[in-house]
């Protein structure tokens, strides 16, 4: 009977911490991103860290001496893209890119996914709009993508021609947002 009463004490407390911590989660509006939640008051490195779908990009991030950059006050909008983004690069490509005398490389094309601004997705479907249907965006990185949106789906097309579309989108942090995307953007070479 004790043993009952315990075991239904510890089931109470339990549901109503996981109460407690979903409501608050859902209070910041933000969704769960590789199995984590995103707190909006962290920055884009202390979220990240917890995706398990960025993981590849964190190893980079960290390869190319930007965790600190990425930390600081911002606002940055990072088009994250996941793991399975990576694995679209051709073979032998994420493990080049993270060797020590490829470095510049690789800040490259980091840099070539952040905005140095704070854009939600309705923003930026707004300066879609504003321009005729493509809004050039300027990457802190010197690329320009070109942003476009079909219904709900924002799309990101690289300086190669290749496209990324936002699969989460509005991923607030306390120094900017993170739109989740299927695929690496590439600077021209």
């Amino acid at each position: 009977m004790l043993r009952t009463k315990i075991l239904t004490a510890t089931t109470a407390i339990a549901m109503t911490a996981g109460a407690a911590f979903a409501g608050s989660h859902s209070e910041t509006g933000n969704p769960m991103v590789g199995g984590a939640p995103m707190f909006a008051d962290k920055t884009i490195v202390e979220n990240a860290v917890n995706s398990e779908d960025h993981t590849t990009l964190v190893a980079a991030v960290k390869a190319a001496g930007l965790v600190e950059t990425l930390s600081g006050e911002g606002p940055f909008t990072v088009f994250a893209p996941t793991n399975a983004a990576f694995d679209h690069l051709a073979a032998g490509t994420v493990e080049s890119l993270l060797e020590p005398e490829n470095k510049d490389q690789l800040v490259k094309v980091l840099t070539c996914h952040v905005v140095a601004a704070d854009a939600m997705s309705m923003a930026i479907k707004g300066m879609i709009d504003d321009d005729g249907g493509t809004h050039p965006v300027e990457t802190v990185g010197g690329c320009t993508l070109q942003a476009t949106y079909d219904g709900d789906t924002i799309m990101i097309e690289d300086e190669r021609g290749r496209t990324a579309e936002v699969t989460i989108a509005d991923v607030k942090q306390s120094n900017g947002v993170i739109h989740v995307i299927d695929e690496v953007l590439l600077p021209a070479m």
